[in-house]
């Protein structure tokens, strides 16, 4: 039988939320930055490494605090919910573009 390590699964979710939420929003901000920009892509290849090395930075460190695999599973659960959120709010409030026109 399999024993869930509930404090290490705990403590990789509450730590992976804020760091989700985190990736996202520098997510957004890279966009933003290389949508007015000449350079985009120097703004997202930034915004990727930098975003991509503090994720895998904290998630190490979470393993390595906890000392089991279970924060990898909480860790994870909080990047998808975190993902879910950031889907579901960036859809909000954005109309269709074919909204008021006719005969597409």
């Amino acid at each position: 039988m399999i024993t869930v390590d509930w404090h290490a699964a705990l403590l990789g979710l509450s730590v992976g939320v804020p760091v989700s939420a985190l990736f996202f929003a520098g997510l957004a901000w890279g966009m933003q930055r290389a949508l007015g920009s000449k350079r985009p892509g120097l703004w997202l290849m930034i915004s990727a490494f930098s975003r991509i090395a503090v994720l895998l930075a904290v998630g190490f460190w979470v393993i390595s605090t906890a000392g089991s695999n279970w924060a990898v599973a909480g860790y994870a659960l909080a990047f998808f919910l975190a993902r879910l959120m950031a889907i579901l709010w960036a859809r909000t409030g954005k109309t269709s573009a074919t909204t008021g026109q006719e005969g597409i």
